[in-house]
């Protein structure tokens, strides 16, 4: 097994690691949110997550259940638990991510098992520090629906289609969100409070749905 560090210091890569060592890591750090792990095929990449990332995810993680809250959506939030697959050799770990649409299906499961439960179908991304795994091709193989990748500029909606990921202007799992739409109140989080501006979140959601 042998390891390449990378820049930023945050990532490290291992090569030639077991599923069942990348498995072990996983058990072993699955109470400390500092690392988060993502496997591709003997691949291990390990990443300790700025607070610049953090504060995005979490910013962006209350925009979805505050979409769902005001349209009156159930979810299931798996947050950032492991989605893997041994017999894809696959693995990796959200920042964020929830059934919307198999809501009802998984409801009140603690086990999940991938070869034969939906995963999740939206994941969020937070690509401050580029990853060195292709994560999208993670997500295509395990079958996620819907990734938003925020990369601290932009926002990109990636809808999974016939052949793979599609950009889109529009969530498809919460039609009423557009890429610009999360870009507005995602840039202007530096300049209000949190609650100041999931107020006015809200009430944009109140005035514009079934409109």
């Amino acid at each position: 097994m042998t390891k390449t560090l990378l820049k930023p210091e945050s990532t490290t890569v291992l090569n030639g690691v077991r599923w069942e060592t990348y498995q072990g890591l996983a058990l072993d750090l699955g109470e400390n949110p500092s690392k988060t792990l993502t496997y591709d095929q003997g691949i291990l990449e390990i990443m300790t997550p700025l607070p610049e990332h953090e504060i995005n995810k979490g910013f962006l993680g209350r925009l979805v259940q505050a979409t769902t809250e005001v349209l009156g959506i159930d979810i299931l939030s798996l947050c950032s638990t492991t989605l893997s697959r041994e017999d894809l050799q696959k693995g990796i770990e959200p920042d964020k991510c929830y059934y919307i649409t198999n809501e009802a299906l998984m409801r009140g499961k603690i086990n999940f098992d991938f070869k034969v439960d939906p995963t999740p179908d939206l994941a969020i991304e937070i690509d401050i520090t580029s990853s060195s795994l292709n994560r999208l091709s993670i997500y295509q193989a395990l079958g996620v629906g819907e990734i938003w990748r925020f990369d601290d500029q932009d926002l990109f909606i990636y809808c999974l289609e016939e052949g793979g990921y599609k950009e889109h202007e529009f969530s498809q799992v919460l039609p009423i969100l557009s890429k610009s739409l999360i870009l507005r109140f995602l840039k202007r989080r530096g300049e209000t409070g949190e609650n100041t501006l999931l107020g006015e979140f809200r009430q944009w959601l109140k005035n514009n749905y079934n409109c």
